[in-house]
């Protein structure tokens, strides 16, 4: 089984390839694909929202079984003005590259000391016009983890957050842990059982 990953993020695609290796699925992103990529503006008020108005549109383009994710990300006991929320690669209004992120959220590090932080992850998944499959579980989401003013020397194109964060329980970068960290595999097994839900539909 093949499907569209609404993305340009080779991260993201590379990451997903394996979530669902195990699954028989194969994935290509949108640059695989001939002809224009629609811009999509991501105009919702929640990573749902936003994975909707993304993954209807490339449907509507291709016309193909596609999905699309969003991610939020929120913080403990900051002000308001300072959660990013939806707006993760946007919190000042504009597209930032990811060494703009990491300095951004690097300084508010600096600014109100280590954050406690989690990603809240959304799914929409277009089989056609008639069959469409979402969901917000907090299975898609990942553990609180820490967001440091001190980088990691490595780094990874399209996560740029990595480099400063911290699981809290044993706090280690997450770069220093093992490829199957505690969280991936729970991330991992919840976008395996959405899309085991979606072959049984």
């Amino acid at each position: 089984m093949e499907l569209l990953y609404g993305t340009t993020n080779e991260g993201k695609i590379l990451a997903m390839k394996r979530t669902l290796k195990p699954l028989g699925i194969t994935l290509k992103g949108l640059k695989d694909l001939e002809g224009e990529i629609p811009h999509v503006k991501e105009t919702g008020n929640s990573p749902l929202e936003n994975a909707r108005q993304k993954a209807r549109a490339y449907y509507q383009a291709f016309h193909i079984p596609v999905f699309s994710c969003d991610t939020g990300l929120y913080f403990e006991n900051i002000p308001e003005e300072f959660q990013p929320g939806i707006y993760v690669r946007r919190p000042l209004g504009y597209e930032m590259s990811d060494e703009q992120m990491t300095e951004y959220y690097r300084g508010l590090a600096v600014r109100f000391g280590d954050l406690r932080a989690q990603y809240r992850n959304a799914i929409c998944y277009y089989r056609s016009e008639q069959e469409v499959y979402e969901s917000d579980s907090p299975k898609l989401s990942g553990e609180a983890f820490l967001l440091t003013a001190i980088p990691h020397p490595k780094s990874q194109p399209g996560f740029p957050l990595d480099r400063i964060s911290i699981q809290i329980s044993s706090g280690a970068y997450y770069y220093d842990l093992p490829q199957n960290a505690q969280d991936e595999v729970a991330l991992d097994e919840g976008f395996q059982e959405f899309f085991r839900n979606c072959m049984v539909c």
